[in-house]
């Protein structure tokens, strides 16, 4: 706690309250700790707050995040060695030339705190910590925060590896690269958060995606506009079901309740429903026809290249 912060400040009163909890035994190690979104709903802070306070446990080496299961409590070993790793209060010096950060070490930091809690702790504040420097170094690399997202999806877009377009005909072409923005999506929940199609911004890998489509649909006679649409729609639907995939994790991640869990949960409101005959259609469903996201994603590829086929024949018959 800096000189400036009163022991009363909101973060510090809420961390306080889960330490003593901890400590207690009342969450004991790989319990999951409140998540930023549940310190948000409880204690009617802001989300900065909430993930103030849980970047304090972490210091404190009482929380640490894993994948899949969001943050739990730390085992006494792990607290031990997060005391003897702590940085100490002493004024930060001067970072050398030799190891100055490099804007993809930023940019790579902050992506590993997205994968691992989420795009709300992802703060100049968590990243300095994670990096072990000052806040104000990170603002030789970006502006604000806006401009470390849009460089985060960029980068991230960067990991996309496509062949040179043209030699496997346009669908082939469409279903790779369809395919990969979605294992790149599920590689990183919160990628879908930080895209707009209506006010898209200009960032050179993300730009590099949609090129290669408007590239493998050339020699079609289709006009630029379509392909372009083609190449939007294509992405959306690959955006709109990486949506519910990472959904679905910060659910089981909020409230320790699996799919499975949730489903046998709601068995009795949903036999309530469609056995009052109102439904006989959706009754006769199998109960697991829609919870695999990836057949999901599958299915709506497959049925949108079929459609967009009827359009490429169309065109070429003209």
């Amino acid at each position: 706690m800096s000189s400036s912060e009163r022991p009363d400040s909101p973060y510090l009163v809420i961390a306080a309250e889960i330490r003593a909890r901890i400590t207690s035994g009342e969450l004991r190690p790989g319990d999951r700790a409140p998540s930023i979104r549940q310190i948000v709903q409880r204690w009617g802070v802001a989300v900065a707050t909430a993930t103030r306070v849980t970047a304090t446990l972490r210091d404190e080496g009482l929380v640490e995040t894993k994948v899949g299961s969001g943050t739990v409590v730390s085992t006494p070993g792990n607290r031990k060695r997060a005391a003897v790793a702590r940085p100490s209060p002493e004024p930060r010096r001067p970072v050398s030339a030799e190891g100055a950060l490099h804007r993809k070490q930023v940019l790579r930091k902050a992506i590993e705190v997205a994968d691992l809690e989420g795009l709300d702790a992802v703060s100049m504040r968590r990243l300095a910590v994670a990096l072990g420097t000052a806040p104000m170094s990170l603002y030789r690399h970006v502006a604000n925060k806006d401009e470390l997202l849009t460089r985060m999806a960029d980068e991230a877009f960067s990991e996309l590896d496509l062949p040179e377009p043209g030699s496997r005909g346009w669908r082939a072409e469409l279903e790779l690269h369809a395919r990969q923005q979605w294992q790149l999506c599920r590689r990183h929940l919160w990628l879908p958060r930080t895209v707009s199609f209506t006010r898209p911004v200009f960032a050179p890998n993300m730009m590099a995606q949609t090129e290669w489509v408007l590239r493998a649909l050339d020699g079609l006679g289709l006009p630029l506009t379509v392909r372009m649409r083609e190449a939007l729609t294509l992405h959306a639907l690959v955006l709109t079901m990486a949506m519910s995939v990472a959904e679905e994790v910060e659910a089981e991640q909020n409230t320790g309740v699996s799919h499975n869990g949730w489903q046998v949960a709601q068995r009795a409101r949903a036999r309530d429903l469609l056995d009052s005959g109102r439904f006989p259609l959706l009754a006769a469903v199998p109960g697991d026809t829609a919870a695999n996201l990836d057949e999901l994603f599958e299915y709506g590829l497959a049925r949108h290249l079929d459609g967009f086929a009827v359009l490429v024949a169309q065109t070429s018959r003209k």
